[in-house]
């Protein structure tokens, strides 16, 4: 159950205090948005490599799988600020 707090320094505005279950979803899309972003940019790291290798058709392949990264760090991210945006009344 979720109890309602005023912010600091903002008299109108109310935030909802969040449960455990919506503590350990925001951590959870937090750690899988990093990891993600990790390996999001190891990705352009060894396709940076490869293309200065002259492998180019590798270099595009890690481009591809970089930017599938990039997409699931951000849907972590989305999923996060719903949240937010719900504990914010």
């Amino acid at each position: 159950m979720s109890t309602v707090t005023k912010n600091q320094g903002e008299a109108t505005d109310e935030v909802k205090q969040p449960n455990a279950m919506d503590i350990r979803k925001g951590v959870e899309n937090h750690k899988q948005a990093a990891a993600h972003h990790q390996e999001a940019a190891r990705h352009h790291i060894n396709a940076a490599k490869h293309h200065e290798d002259g492998h180019h058709d590798k270099a595009h392949a890690s481009t591809v799988l970089a930017a599938g990264h990039a997409l699931i760090a951000e849907d972590h991210q989305q999923e996060d600020a719903k949240q937010h945006a719900l504990n914010t009344k």
